[in-house]
């Protein structure tokens, strides 16, 4: 009876269903992560449609960010010749998908270094909503709170 047990419990969880839910968890997942390390760390303005809608906006510490603020603050960071190294790690709290859309709640570390050296560590915590395209995945809204150091 246990074999029988554990055998329906391996193929209910290996179903193409379940695995095609775990796979657009990754994926979101996985956007936030690349998005950042593309975006925020490389100032890479050429991938913001790899990530984010045309009508895009981040809700950042009190401020409404669209994709042409965004695009104007990259373009601003990239003149300066001593920028730091941004890093990104995330901690994702939950994510769930419904169909075409998803949702994610995580927390967001950045650590800033200049010659291999910490100038600031950054912490916040964030939720987004994402939206499947026939392109991927991508993001159309980032809800972000700065975390005081404690």
């Amino acid at each position: 009876m246990k074999n029988v047990l554990l055998l329906i419990f391996l193929l209910l969880g290996f179903s193409p269903l379940s695995q095609a839910q775990t796979s657009d968890e990754t994926e979101i997942q996985n956007l936030i992560q690349n998005s950042f390390d593309e975006l925020f760390s490389n100032l890479d303005a050429e991938k913001l449609g790899d990530f984010y809608t045309d009508d895009f906006l981040l809700l950042e510490q009190g401020e409404i960010w669209d994709n042409a603020i965004i695009l104007g603050y990259f373009e601003r960071a990239s003149k300066n010749p001593n920028r730091p190294i941004r890093t990104n790690r995330f901690e994702f709290i939950q994510t769930k998908v419904e169909g075409n859309r998803g949702w994610v709640g995580y927390w967001n570390f950045a650590t800033l270094t200049r010659d291999g050296q910490v100038i600031q560590e950054i912490k916040w915590l964030e939720s987004a909503t994402a939206v499947k395209t026939d392109k991927g995945w991508r993001l159309d809204m980032l809800h972000s709170t700065r975390v005081d150091k404690e």
